[in-house]
């Protein structure tokens, strides 16, 4: 296996030219309780290149009926993104003091259920983040209202 670069400019590039639309390619979840880690996915994917195709534990999309649920929910994306040592992107949790542009925050709740998978597309000292479902474009991610926040970094891609 070998390790490959993180392409952050073609996922903020990717975050901009869709954050206040849909790509026709995927399926827009908005009506199924969110669209916002599977924009987010979209985002990652642009920048990694390179999807899993593991069944069950994998990170893909095919179809809006033949992908993984790490693409569209939230625990699931963080739980492939922090524990893959396969092919694919793998990322490690950080502080907000450390994120770059390119990683993903997600916002939780009071009682650590985390529901939300902002972009992050700058960071200048304030961090931007481009979203779906509450579609946002270089909003503030202090104008959000939640509890908790996990950063992910995107340390790089594995393929084969």
């Amino acid at each position: 296996m070998t390790e490959i670069p993180y392409n952050r400019n073609l996922a903020i590039a990717y975050a901009r030219k869709w954050a206040l639309g849909r790509n026709p390619a995927y399926y827009d979840f908005e009506n199924l309780g969110g669209d916002c880690t599977n924009f987010a996915s979209q985002c990652i994917y642009a920048g990694a290149k390179i999807m899993n195709y593991t069944s069950v534990t994998g990170w893909y999309y095919r179809s809006s009926y033949d992908r993984s649920a790490s693409w569209t929910g939230v625990n699931y994306l963080y739980r492939f993104l922090t524990t893959n040592k396969s092919v694919g992107p793998h990322a490690h949790v950080v502080s907000a003091s450390e994120v770059l542009p390119g990683d993903i925050v997600q916002l939780g709740n009071e009682y650590n259920e985390f529901y939300h998978s902002p972009v992050i597309t700058a960071v200048t000292p304030t961090i931007l983040v481009a979203a779906h479902t509450y579609d946002a474009l270089e909003r503030p991610l202090y104008s959000y209202v939640f509890h908790t926040a996990r950063f992910l970094h995107i340390d790089g891609v594995r393929k084969w």
